[in-house]
């Protein structure tokens, strides 16, 4: 039945917001809305609302489910982006996972399923 789910997180600024999910996170930029962006990577999307509370962004965040996740992991560790607490490691629920927080402060688990 379900097919795809799209996360819609806060945005402080949409141009750093802009800048850091195209040159840091490596989405493409796809549409602005009056300040909601859509970004896409690999068939994954992610929008965000233009948002003036700070608070509300640290309270956001999703799971994207990935292929290869030893090199996007080493992706984004090359750009200083894995959070401090975040590392990829195995979680007790079956998922080998690891953490980026974005310039606005929601967090992305990036996992996948390890047998």
């Amino acid at each position: 039945m379900f097919k795809r789910s799209t996360p819609i997180l806060a945005s402080l600024d949409e141009a750093k917001t802009l800048a850091f999910y195209t040159e840091k996170l490596g989405f493409t930029f796809c549409d602005s809305h009056n300040g909601y962006l859509v970004f896409s990577r690999d068939g994954i999307n992610v929008h965000l609302f233009p948002c003036n509370e700070p608070e509300t962004c640290r309270n956001m965040g999703c799971y994207i489910y990935v292929t290869d996740i030893e090199q996007l992991y080493n992706e984004y560790q090359q750009s200083d982006l894995i959070h401090p607490n975040g590392a990829l490691r195995m979680m007790p629920w079956g998922l080998r996972q690891f953490a980026v927080v974005d310039n606005n402060g929601n967090i992305f688990y990036f996992a996948d399923y390890r047998e």
